[in-house]
């Protein structure tokens, strides 16, 4: 089916008011750039028309019209796109926290696809997949030159529809084919640990919809422990997510001042963003870790604690996306994404490029080898012989890690590093506290 020219161009003129229109109408443009508009669509017109009636199979209208504005949007930006009906509610429910799929995170391990985890009560988890597993197919597609986002497209799915994926085993002789049923995932962006009594440790792995709110529980279970002191943030591979919750993520540490500055080209997307003191305010000492897969939002968090002396960062420069996206719904339930606004740290620093240094940089290590070692265990009293036992139990040692945390730390330069400083804060605020006490108690 062909199109007379005067409906493509009556379309693209109608999708060009439907898309910018919230961002600046036509009328606002000069003259001169609204004839350049015309001519251009007519070009495309001209062209459509010509590929309809000459090109050897017969066009597809809409999936060419898809590829025209998403060509459009990669001259402008890396951020820029367009979403079909199906990837716009895929977006849209993520940023909500959940998606259809299998549950399982994946990553690539010596150029292999691999498991990192399977997500608890998922359906993944609940087919028996482990971590560490190598998956060799997706529906019988080899995944070996496959990227992650590619394979986590393919896994994704309509609930209720099924994924075959071939599975290698450290111990089996010959693949394995699990075919599992995709559900409706749920994704929790706030994961903590407790490293000891008195230091928690919180991993945000991105800002959806109930970011801060799920921080708040997971900061009140640590805060139920009355030895507790202060806590490790950690933003690393973190790419971002939705600006409020950065903003209200922000303020739950501050109680006056700047969190970002938005600046674009019309007058709304302008704006000072600025925190409110509140009882629930944290006070606590704060460190954050960053590295160079830390983007946009996590940028935003990481900027503002820096530029109010309210937290250490530590670990190595930030991706440098300074630059905020608005989502535009069009009316055939596709959508646009479209960068509107640059951001700025509180003291006026530009994220775009440049990234977040951190106050201290410390590199990540390789990780340590899984082969056994010499033991060179360094003998203390505790080893000897008959050694006298501790009389006075009730006398507290210091704050001791777990196993895990011990473990985690061990395989873990940056957060090590992160703990110490986080440790050192507290003593010393302790040692300013108690002298200050010393000093007022000898005061005549």
């Amino acid at each position: 089916m062909s199109f007379p020219r005067k409906h493509v161009l009556s379309f693209f003129f109608f999708l060009i008011l439907v898309c910018f229109a919230p961002l600046g109408s036509l009328a606002e443009s000069s003259q001169d750039n609204r004839e350049l508009t015309y001519q251009q669509l007519e070009l495309f017109a001209n062209a459509i028309t010509i590929l309809q009636e000459n090109y050897i199979e017969q066009i597809d209208v809409e999936k060419g019209m898809e590829g025209a504005i998403n060509g459009m949007l990669q001259t402008l930006d890396p951020h820029s796109a367009f979403y079909n009906v199906e990837d716009f509610q895929d977006l849209q429910s993520e940023t909500r926290g959940t998606f259809s799929g299998i549950g399982i995170e994946i990553t690539i391990v010596n150029g292999t696809l691999t498991i990192v985890s399977p997500i608890e009560g998922t359906p993944g988890d609940k087919a028996g997949l482990r971590a560490h597993d190598i998956i060799i197919k997706i529906d019988d597609q080899p995944t070996r030159k496959m990227s992650p986002e590619q394979a986590i497209k393919m896994l994704k799915g309509r609930k209720g529809s099924t994924v075959k994926i071939s599975i290698h085993r450290e111990g089996w002789n010959e693949l394995h084919d699990f075919t599992i049923v995709r559900d409706i995932i749920s994704i929790h962006s706030v994961k903590q640990r407790e490293l000891c009594s008195a230091y928690g440790y919180i991993r945000i792995t991105n800002f959806q919809t109930s970011t801060t709110k799920d921080f708040r529980e997971e900061v009140e279970k640590l805060r139920k422990n009355k030895k507790f002191k202060g806590l490790i943030i950690d933003l690393r591979n973190n790419p971002g997510g939705l600006l409020n919750q950065a903003i209200s993520f922000s303020d739950l540490f501050l109680r006056k001042g700047k969190i970002v500055i938005t600046k674009g080209r019309t007058e709304n997307q302008n704006q000072t963003f600025t925190a409110t003191s509140t009882t629930d305010d944290y006070d606590f000492p704060l460190v954050i870790l960053v590295n160079e897969g830390t983007a946009s939002a996590s940028e935003i968090f990481a900027g503002a604690m820096q530029d109010h002396k309210r937290a250490i960062v530590i670990g190595t420069r930030t991706f440098g996306k300074g630059s905020i996206q608005s989502i535009i719904p069009l009316p055939n339930g596709t959508g646009l994404k479209v960068t509107t606004a640059r951001y700025y740290t509180p003291g006026g620093r530009s994220i775009q490029e440049s990234g977040i240094t951190p106050d201290i940089i410390v590199r990540q290590s390789a990780q340590k080898s899984e082969e056994p070692k010499e033991n060179k265990h360094i003998l203390r009293e505790e080893d000897l012989k008959n050694h006298i036992v501790n009389a006075d139990p009730s006398i507290p040692l210091n704050d001791t890690l777990t196993d895990k945390a011990r473990t985690l730390l061990e395989n873990d330069t940056q957060l090590q590093t992160a703990y110490n400083i986080l440790k050192s804060i507290t003593l010393y605020n302790e040692s300013i506290h108690n002298r200050n006490n010393v000093l007022s108690d000898s005061t005549p």
